[in-house]
């Protein structure tokens, strides 16, 4: 599939439109050299662990090092990019990385890395990375409008590709011309490029509504969240496996290089760049691959053709043969990625965006790592060619999952709705005070009975995934028109973020389940303070504003200011 040769316009269906918006373009610009940097020490390091081992285990472990910290630490990473300011977040992770890259050009100038300091110092350099990612990805909403949000994300892939159709055969003249040390050096400079356009970035943010969640709680949210949203779940669930199978051809490059075209650093770079080629044609046919084909549809095409492209490469002994199967490989490789990346990102709203795409680069990123560990010792064991064609049977198969997993339609993400008043209090409550139970009842006729029940599915995944537990619907037995909803947040801060993390979406279907109610009264909310066994206090009730002043008081002045300014009476929301 080719792409459209429309003008160049800047619309939101354009694969440019986001250039128009100068942050986003200043940041894009800087990254496309700080990628170029990373893939110039990419090929550094994989050959001078060739040079170092003659096991494929120890080459293939440079990835692993590479890829293991975002699966380790991209739940915390993703919370604190929802927490703080996403560009000071990005300025520390890029300075890990900055600091590793140093110490590796050091050392190696100096004559002392081996083998295991060197997947050492990946290792830090891969950290840096894993932190950097969803505060870089989440932040790149805040650079565009959401109508241009999908044509961003394949621009930050085009990036990264343009780097890997040329940077890898740049580093490979650079290996082969000054050694190991100078690609660990450039790739360090290039680094300063991306402080510089992050430092002078003048991010506005609006002042938070409510105090942010501390780190633990946040990671729980989090995955709370995940857990309750099914196209998150299957996308974390395609990625991951995409990974496992297909990074096969990432960890072994390398290998197909050396044993298999009995070629040197130089034609390593040439493979590296023919996969990174092909990357860029893959992102710039997103829009149009989006336009003609449905989630599902895209990602069985992008598997079957890397399947093709994997026993091409096994099977081929030519340069320029296996470079064209390289081409075709990334284009459907970055094609597969992208979508992925654009479901998560058009799926969660603001609050969790962080969150999300942490969850997505751990499963991705742990899914190449494990994989990229288990084709090296599969290729100790049974040769390059083997553990290639395995993949490809492997590759070949994988669509059956969407039998079961099927992807979700990308559709623009629901925004975040308007902050809701605090609801009024009798009772001197704290942020700690919980946990708290609410209770919704509604009156609704007997035949339409089964429609609510099935609406209320709904209502209840995105009260838990929003911070409720302990949820349930009931009927009364007695009273058969007369349900009640039932769920619990930990405590009152947790209960007012809950009910403002909701999208326009979400209280959408609020509403929907209300509009079954009948009956001349409105839909009762009850909101209880729940006490244990002895911990009433004597002198509970205060007056309005003495509990008003309580539920506020962990708010800064110009929070309460805009607490205090908000209607009271503009949602039904409990």
């Amino acid at each position: 599939m080719t792409y459209s040769p429309k003008p160049l316009a800047f619309s939101a269906e354009s694969i440019t439109a986001p250039f128009r918006h100068p942050t986003f373009r200043r940041i894009w610009l800087a990254s496309l050299l700080t990628n170029l940097g990373a893939l110039i020490r990419s090929v550094g390091a994989a050959w001078a662990m060739t040079q170092m081992t003659s096991s494929a285990d120890k080459v293939a472990l440079v990835q692993t090092a590479l890829l293991l910290p975002v699966m380790l630490i991209s739940m915390p990473a993703g919370a604190i990019a929802d927490m703080y300011d996403r560009r000071i977040v990005m300025l520390v992770s890029l300075a890990i990385s900055l600091a590793g890259a140093t110490a590796l050009t050091t050392l190696a100038w100096l004559g002392l890395v081996t083998p295991d300091l060197l997947l050492i110092l990946c290792f830090v350099i891969g950290s840096g990375v894993a932190m950097m990612d969803p505060a870089w990805q989440s932040s790149v909403s805040e650079q565009v409008p959401a109508e241009a949000l999908p044509a961003a994300v394949a621009l930050n892939s085009i990036s990264y590709n343009i780097a890997r159709s040329v940077g890898p055969a740049i580093g490979g003249i650079v290996v082969a011309t000054a050694g190991a040390v100078a690609s660990f050096a450039l790739n360090a400079l290039l680094y300063l490029p991306l402080l510089v356009a992050l430092f002078f970035w003048n991010r506005s943010s609006e002042p938070a509504y409510l105090p942010p969640e501390k780190l633990n709680r946040a990671i729980v949210s989090g995955v709370r969240y995940i857990a309750n949203s099914p196209p998150i779940k299957i996308v974390l669930v395609r990625s991951m496996v995409t990974g496992l199978i297909g990074g096969a051809i990432i960890a072994l490059m390398p290998l197909v290089a050396r044993d298999l075209l009995r070629g040197g650093a130089q034609t390593y770079g040439i493979t590296l760049s023919a996969f990174g080629l092909g990357a860029v044609i893959g992102a710039l046919n997103i829009p149009e691959i989006r336009k003609r084909l449905s989630g599902e549809a895209a990602i069985r095409a992008c598997a079957l053709s890397m399947a093709g492209s994997l026993a091409a490469v096994a099977l081929s002994r030519d340069l320029v043969l296996t470079s064209a199967a390289l081409v075709l490989a990334g284009a459907v490789w970055m094609m597969a990625w992208a979508l992925f990346n654009i479901g998560v990102q058009l799926s969660a709203p603001r609050w969790v965006a962080g969150r999300s795409l942490a969850a997505y680069q751990a499963a991705s990123s742990g899914g190449i790592a494990v994989g990229s560990w288990g084709w090296g010792r599969l290729t100790d064991a049974a040769g390059v060619e083997t553990a290639l064609l395995i993949s490809a049977v492997l590759m070949l198969s994988s669509p059956l999952l969407g039998l079961r997993l099927r992807m979700p339609r990308i559709n623009l993400r629901s925004e975040d709705a308007e902050a809701l008043a605090h609801p009024e209090v009798r009772l001197a409550l704290t942020d700690r005070s919980g946990p708290l139970v609410i209770e919704i009842e509604y009156r609704v006729t007997q035949e339409n009975a089964r429609a609510f029940h099935n609406i209320m599915q709904d209502v209840q995944l995105f009260r838990k995934r929003n911070g409720a537990y302990g949820w349930s619907i009931a009927r009364d037995i007695a009273d058969p028109e007369l349900w009640t909803e039932r769920y619990h947040c930990p405590t009152w801060l947790d209960y007012l973020r809950q009910r403002n993390r909701s999208t326009h979406s979400e209280r959408a279907l609020d509403r929907q389940a209300a509009s079954f109610h009948v009956g001349p009264e409105p839909v009762r909310i009850r909101r209880m303070l729940e006490r244990p066994f002895g911990s009433v206090r004597w002198k509970d009730d205060v007056p309005d504003h003495a509990a008003n002043e309580v539920l506020l008081g962990d708010l800064g002045g110009a929070q309460r200011g805009n607490v205090i300014s908000k209607t009271r009476a503009n949602s039904i929301l409990p």
